[in-house]
């Protein structure tokens, strides 16, 4: 008996790539076009957007006419749309990002008649462990997908499950989303290539009708495919056309013996293409900022503003999510696309910033002109230093925080500014042009004090806060025209400031709290102790107890942790060709790997109490970039200093490190090693709702070789190191696990190319991208690292990373100054160990009115128990598409929940 078969017409859009948005929208609209036309005309087509809205949004907004046509066929069962709103890289931006994508994609496909129920995933480049997870708590039971499956999937499906166990149906397109393309090559052939193919492929499908996916990227299928398909199907065995969600629904078997655990980075069915997660590092900055800032201003919006700004944090994550597509963030489009998507991060967090800065406003306008106002976006309470601008001390007057309780602590002073803005001479007929500068009481974007005006002299002087009287600038017109008549001739005009200073103080700040405090001149004896054990600096060496580095005559560090675990060698810069491309690194056939600095200085910067830093700069002599042939580096090698800023903070258990460098070389990668004091076996790498553990190699078997490089979210540890990381980093574990190796730069010049040799095939056209070189840009990394014999959950990693990419955000109080300051104020507090708290914001419901949605995900793999604490009375706990699921007891202002491993729960407080 003969399977029957199956088809699925479709396209995969890829929003921008080797073409800019712009331009491959217009084929979009054409496309659609094609796809409206033939399913009005026949009734038996079918057709699968892609699982992503966007698709459907961008047309709309060329077509909004065509709503209606939209609408009616997807109400027909025959236009499958969502349900994600875009098609994403999973591993290059957050859990919060996926899960936001998921919502909007959703609610989208809802106001158009209702969105496929299937995780459609085609073309990622690997999948994480808690997809799985995801679309279970969304209510979605099946899923879709290619790459990344491991070769001991041998059907055509799998129990895909989650760390937490979660798990759903997913379908294995093992030869691709394009599998039905060949059997259609020859329309009045198709009976005899399908049947050529179930032989190919019996094997998978069993007695199951085979899958075959009709489409492929950016075309829509022929408008004849369902008379040819009906005219084969009387010729040869049973052949249907169906959306994705009918196949699913009328042929996937839930009997599925197959289990694959956690993420997908096999490379045994399909290239995954690793080498994106380190191009064009712009990119993955900006996600990593954008992601942050909104995080910040939903925060803050929910708890300190009485204004609802969604509107503005819907627009911000809207952008973030176009970004976050597999062909944008990943940088593997040309320059075109590439500054397309840094724009557009750029705008959404600029949107961000306007709502998270407007919500700080409104309780600094309680905050005294003289005073700054702390605000804590984390849960949880924390002593921070906060860098504030403050009037420099006479002499050697000390400076001291004073706390709305009265409390005093010791400020650090570490730079002054000049005090002469501007020193002019004039004739007394141009002062006039002077007062046009001033705009009501601004000048040099300081506010006038008072001034000084005498014959031959007008003398301003400035201040952050005036504490001057009433200023009225007609009144200093007529007095200066009347001087000037009195005394033509020469004048001077001095532009004074009042002393000002850069001061780094510490803040306690309330779990999601705000604290305010002023900086002012104090006694020796005014100021408290530090609260922790000072960071101090001598002439190689930071250290506050809990931490020392030490550097070495070559630039590396030495790093000793609280618990004696000695880390040498951190920091040692590894700089090697690479012949590749956006996708995948390749080495010239014959490397030079440059290690050794020319020249090593250190100099120390700040010597404590809170904060000590030491600059270490070395320079390099590295190859300019490949021979013609690319099989060697250039004999004319570049001169490039690399700065690493040491960082020391009291109280802090790591050492903060910061490099930069003028890229000036072509075709290169540039590496951080950390030497591990004991070879390491496995790696845990933080991201996505998980921390997943890795061996030291990668599953091959397809045609691109297995590097084990992989990706890191917010942190990675390997044996007695965890790094800290503000973005997502490249990293793999090398030398059989003795060495951490972390990627800082991968400079390349194309797309992709046709000869790779760790690729059998190209992965696009072989396009141009210079700009993927980094040329003339200043390359910059941050992270921090902590030394620890006991692993990443002993050293508390998940609680320091959050309180290493999320500082304390402060600004300076607009009430009259010298009133008293207002008392801290705490926010939600959430207690428990490992818990990663990913989203707090505004939410509304029509029937139980305006609340606060708190995620939160057990990260590790116990039971563990979380306690919120607000201010509120009812909690409902809700899935990740806010439906509400089930009534949660609260007691005192306060719930408490149990997660199991791994999971992601969201409550909603009101």
């Amino acid at each position: 008996m003969q399977n029957s078969a199956v088809f699925v017409p479709h396209f995969h859009w890829d929003r921008e790539w080797y073409e800019p948005f712009q331009v491959f929208r217009h084929r979009l609209v054409t496309a659609l076009d094609t796809v409206l036309e033939t399913a009005e005309a026949d009734p038996d087509f079918r057709f699968t957007v892609d699982g992503q809205m966007a698709a459907v949004e961008d047309y709309l907004e060329m077509r909004p006419a065509h709503r209606d046509r939209v609408a009616a066929l997807v109400a027909d069962g025959r236009l499958a749309i969502g349900p994600w709103l875009i098609l994403l890289d999973e591993f290059l931006c957050s859990g919060e990002t996926i899960v936001r994508n998921l919502q909007m994609g959703w609610a989208a496909a809802t106001a158009l008649g209702g969105p496929m129920p299937v995780g459609y995933l085609p073309d990622m480049f690997g999948h994480i462990a808690q997809m799985p997870q995801i679309l279970a708590r969304a209510g979605i039971g099946h899923a879709a997908l290619w790459r990344g499956v491991p070769g001991s999937v041998d059907g055509h499906a799998f129990r895909w499950r989650a760390p937490d166990g979660s798990e759903v149906r997913t379908e294995f397109l093992f030869d691709g989303y394009d599998n039905g393309l060949d059997i259609l090559l020859v329309p009045d052939r198709i009976g005899g290539a399908l049947d050529e193919y179930t032989r190919m492929t019996a094997a998978r499908w069993g007695r199951d009708p085979v899958l075959a996916m009709a489409g492929t990227d950016h075309n829509a299928p022929d408008p004849h495919l369902a008379a040819w398909l009906r005219r084969a199907s009387r010729d040869t065995r049973p052949i249907t056309l169906a959306t994705l969600d009918e196949y699913i629904r009328t042929h996937a078997r839930d009997e599925v013996p197959a289990v694959v655990t956690g993420e997908l980075r096999s490379h045994v069915r399909g290239n995954i293409l690793p080498g994106v997660l380190s191009v064009r590092l712009a990119l993955k900055q900006r996600m990593a900022v954008a992601e942050r800032t909104v995080d910040h201003a939903e925060r803050l919006n929910a708890l300190w503003s009485r204004r609802d700004d969604s509107p503005f944090l819907s627009l911000a994550w809207h952008k973030i999510i176009e970004s976050s597509a597999h062909d944008s963030v990943v940088g593997s489009g040309t320059d075109e696309t590439a500054a397309q998507v840094e724009a557009r991060l750029a705008e959404a967090a600029h949107t961000a910033r306007a709502v998270r800065d407007a919500a700080l406003a409104e309780p600094a306008a309680r905050v005294p002109g003289d005073g700054y106002l702390a605000a804590n976006p984390l849960p949880f309470a924390r002593t921070a230093l906060v860098e504030v601008d403050v009037a420099a001390p006479t002499g050697n007057t000390p400076l001291a925080a004073t706390a709305a309780d009265g409390s005093t602590h010791p400020v650090q002073l570490l730079a002054t500014a000049p005090t002469v803005l501007s020193d002019e001479r004039m004739d007394a007929s141009q002062l006039e042009r002077v007062l046009r500068r001033i705009h009501r009481r601004e000048l040099f974007g300081r506010l006038i004090d008072h001034y000084e005006l005498t014959p031959g002299s007008l003398v301003f002087h400035l201040a952050e806060v005036p504490a001057g009287g009433p200023f009225d600038l007609l009144t200093l017109r007529q007095e200066t025209a009347a001087a000037a008549a009195a005394h033509p001739g020469p004048w001077r005009v001095l532009t004074l400031e009042e002393a000002r200073a850069s001061a780094l103080v510490p803040v306690h700040v309330p779990a999601g709290g705000l604290t305010s405090f002023r900086v002012a001149p104090a006694e020796q004896s005014a100021a408290r102790p530090a609260a922790f054990p000072p960071a101090t600096a001598t002439a190689r060496t930071l250290s506050n107890t809990l931490v020392r580095a030490t550097v070495a005559d070559d630039g590396t560090l030495e790093v000793t942790g609280a618990d004696g675990t000695v880390l040498r060698g951190v920091g040692r810069l590894v700089d090697g060709g690479d012949r590749g491309d956006s996708y995948n690194y390749a080495p010239p056939a014959q490397d030079l790997l440059v290690s050794q600095p020319a020249r090593t200085t250190v100099d120390v910067l700040e010597t404590g109490p809170l904060r000590s830093r030491i600059r270490i700069t070395r320079l390099y002599a590295w190859p300019a970039a490949l021979s013609p042939d690319r099989d060697l580096r250039s004999t004319r090698t570049t001169p490039t200093t690399v700065e690493t800023l040491v960082e020391v903070r009291a109280g802090e258990p790591f050492v903060r490190l910061t490099t930069a460098f003028l890229n000036q070389c072509a075709d290169h990668r540039l590496r951080l090693h950390v030497p591990l004091p004991r070879p390491a076996a496995l790696s845990a790498s933080a991201g996505q709702f998980a921390v997943t553990e890795r061996g030291l190699t990668a599953e091959g078997g397809w045609g691109e070789y297995p590097l084990p490089t992989f990706p890191a979210g917010s942190f990675v540890s390997a044996g007695a190191a965890t790094v800290l990381l503000d973005h997502t980093t490249e990293y793999e574990l090398l030398d059989e696990g003795r060495e951490l190796a972390l990627t800082l730069l991968r400079a390349i010049g194309s797309i992709s190319v046709n000869i790779h040799p760790l690729r059998d095939e190209p992965a696009a056209t072989e396009i141009p991208a210079p700009g993927a070189q980094d040329l003339g840009t200043r390359i910059e990394n941050r992270l921090a690292l902590i030394p620890s014999a006991a692993g990443w959950q002993n050293a508390n990693a998940v609680a320091l990373a959050e309180d290493f990419r999320n500082d304390v955000l402060v600004t300076r109080g607009t009430a009259p100054a010298g009133g008293l300051l207002p008392p801290d104020t705490a926010g939600l507090r959430v207690e428990g160990r490992d818990i990663l708290v990913s989203s707090i914001r505004r939410v509304s419901d029509d029937d139980l009115g305006a609340g606060t949605e708190i995620r939160l995900t057990a990260m590790s793999g116990t039971h563990t128990t979380a306690r919120v604490s607000g201010t509120f009375t009812r909690a409902t706990t809700v899935d990740l598409l806010g439906r509400p699921l089930s009534t949660t007891p609260v007691t005192a202002d306060s719930l408490e929940l149990t997660l199991g491993p791994w999971e992601i729960r969201t409550v909603v407080v009101r």
